[in-house]
């Protein structure tokens, strides 16, 4: 038995993934894994997540460069959400940004603006836009 087996995944079988920064602390993005995937991210040292939308595997950074090389998973007090520290290279975000929060909330919440610089054009990496 491991840890994964510990883990609490929901109704499709996925856990959600909270993915950060290990050099300054951001969070990055959120995705989903499966069992196979949490074992594929221990077993390589690369960010392996499911897709629901394509119904596959994909590992960070395979088509655009951007790679999340794992340094942590730590597991919450409920054991159903992964907290998952990376050394990440270029862009998190699939719309070009270094995290996919890049949008800001207004205080009286009508606006949600971005903060950031997009470090790269999607269309050029994936072929489409995003």
């Amino acid at each position: 038995m491991t840890f994964i087996d510990e883990l609490k995944f929901n109704e499709q079988g996925l856990i959600p993934a909270i993915v950060q920064d290990e050099s300054n602390n951001a969070v990055l993005m959120m995705a989903w894994m499966d069992k196979e995937a949490v074992r594929r991210t221990l077993e390589t040292g690369r960010a392996t997540y499911w897709s629901r939308s394509r119904k596959k595997y994909w590992v960070k950074g395979e088509t655009s460069g951007h790679t999340q090389e794992v340094r942590s998973v730590r597991i919450d007090c409920d054991a159903d959400v992964l907290l998952i520290r990376v050394e990440q290279t270029g862009a998190a975000c699939h719309e070009g940004y270094r995290s996919c929060f890049f949008r800001a909330v207004s205080p009286d919440g009508k606006t949600a603006v971005s903060d950031q610089t997009r470090l790269i054009n999607p269309e050029t990496v994936y072929g489409k836009k995003s």
